[in-house]
């Protein structure tokens, strides 16, 4: 029997775009701004945290999916949303406080693009061969 281990994966990211939704909402609240930023520095952060997050999942979480259709090792896509998880989450902490650490910035981006890059190519050479 075919385990799959994207949806487990999916449903991690969602509960944290539900949290980084809601922290956007709630600095929309504070900084009384319901377009934009209003040039408010924490919204502006939030949003940012929020639409990152929106612009690197769902692409990775298709990459997962179609590895997962083309039977590759379940090890393989264990590691690639570990590392997709691990990635949003340094990449929102270190993007969403008013004392913003670059360094976990940083290592969350450069997570996310090996999925990408990895899930790409991977599912390409599975392809050709």
């Amino acid at each position: 029997m075919h385990v799959t281990i994207t949806p487990l994966f999916a449903a991690l990211l969602g509960l944290i775009f539900f949290f980084l939704s809601l922290r956007t909402s709630l600095e929309r609240r504070r900084a009384r701004v319901s377009i934009g930023d209003g040039g408010d520095k924490g919204l502006l952060m939030a949003i940012r945290a929020h639409g990152n997050f929106i612009e690197y999942v769902p692409i990775s979480l298709l990459l997962m999916a179609f590895l997962e259709m083309r039977a590759v090792s379940i090890y393989v896509i264990m590691v690639l949303g570990t590392m997709l998880v691990a990635g949003r989450c340094l990449h929102a902490i270190g993007i969403s406080r008013a004392n913003a650490n670059i360094r976990l910035r940083q290592i969350g981006a450069g997570l996310s693009l090996l999925v990408l890059l990895i899930g790409s190519l991977w599912l390409l050479y599975s392809y050709l061969i």
